[in-house]
């Protein structure tokens, strides 16, 4: 719990951080944007890689450059694939501890096939002994970002480590926001005091079968709430996600009269109009009461349960998925509570770990 409401400090602190920064930051960057045929891939692996699947959308609006959301996991595995193009590459690796094999393997793949002279690494991680962070702070081609030392999450789940994380993607690329940082502190503050109560009633009452909905950047946070409760609960709760038009194709087919579903709605008034078609079709078929919206205006609830973050309507999604996913966060937690498990560490056992285990890197020369 510490660390779900420690995450409006830590973004205070981690803006302050990204401006002192700055300089070096756009030292870094500036000659890399100039580039018209520029490739951002943002990288990670699990949690960390649903940064990149919520950052890139914005960020390719924004940049009006290619990027790419591509785990670690991808890359690695189909090395040829993802380095297929003989283009300038920054890579944007996302680590909480840099310390999981596919961090490393990742960047040196990516010279490897692609040649150093055409890669560049940013790394945003939260531990500067990771081996991710010491591999690249005195490469020439790289630059390290360092997180505010509280988003070390030592819990197993991520949370301060993930909004932190993508936040200060967000204002490396697109500069100084101290609007949006305020506001969402603000909001997430507001949700922990006034709020919580109402999100543990709801794990309380909740079935073992949680669908999480969101359209655009909010695919990706939708990604992560499921995770964050499958996690929580060490798979006691059955999850799912998918984006409000792309549920309709195929995936409706996991409701049933148990099912919950949580739709993250967009703050763009185009996009919203995807989200309140979902939710209001969801309700015909399972009832007001299981299907949830949060929203940041009255008119994404569709006057029946939800719960709207005022102050935050003029946010891109980006930035709100760091706002939306407290609500993910409490309710895992609380899930977890109500089921038995042990949130800090809920496999004691050792079958799912903090830092991935069991992962064998294979050279690629081997099989060329």
């Amino acid at each position: 719990m510490r660390e779900i409401k420690q995450q409006p400090e830590v973004w205070q602190e981690l803006a302050l951080n990204i401006e002192a920064a700055r300089t070096e930051i756009e030292v870094f960057l500036a000659p890399l944007l100039e580039s018209s045929d520029l490739r951002i891939i943002l990288t990670g692996a699990g949690t960390s890689a649903f940064i990149g699947e919520i950052a890139a959308p914005a960020l390719a609006k924004s940049l009006r450059t290619r990027v790419d959301a591509v785990a670690t996991t991808d890359l690695v595995s189909n090395p040829t694939q993802y380095f297929a193009e003989e283009l300038p590459t920054l890579l944007v690796s996302f680590a909480r501890s840099g310390n999981s094999p596919e961090s490393i393997a990742a960047t040196d793949l990516a010279e490897e096939l692609l040649g150093r002279h055409l890669v560049h690494h940013l790394v945003v991680t939260c531990d500067p002994a990771g081996k991710l962070a010491m591999k690249h702070g005195d490469q020439q081609n790289s630059f390290v970002v360092l997180m505010p030392a509280e988003a070390n999450d030592e819990g197993f789940a991520m949370t301060s480590s993930f909004t932190s994380m993508l936040l200060a993607c967000l204002l490396i690329f697109n500069g100084r926001n101290d609007q949006a940082i305020q506001a969402l502190s603000a909001a997430v503050s507001n949700i922990l005091s006034a709020k919580e109560k109402d999100v543990e009633q709801l794990a309380h009452r909740a079935g073992d079968k949680i669908v999480y909905l969101g359209s655009g950047s909010l695919t990706g946070l939708a990604r992560e709430s499921a995770l964050k409760l499958l996690e929580l609960t060490a798979g006691q709760v059955i999850t799912y996600f998918d984006s409000a038009l792309g549920f309709r194709h195929g995936p409706k087919a996991v409701i049933d009269e148990a099912t919950l579903v949580i739709v993250f709605v967009s703050s763009d008034h185009y996009t919203s109009r995807y989200d309140i078609d979902i939710v209001s079709e969801l309700r015909r078929d399972l009832g007001d009461d299981h299907v949830v919206t949060i929203s940041v205006s009255p008119a994404g609830t569709v006057d029946a349960p939800g719960w709207v973050l005022e102050g935050l309507a003029d946010l891109d999604d980006a930035y709100l998925a760091a706002a939306y996913v407290v609500f993910a966060q409490l309710f895992g937690l609380h899930c977890s509570l109500r089921l038995g498990a042990a949130p800090d560490n809920p496999f004691p056992d050792g079958d799912v770990n903090r830092v991935v285990k069991g992962v064998t890197i294979h050279p690629l020369s081997t099989v060329q």
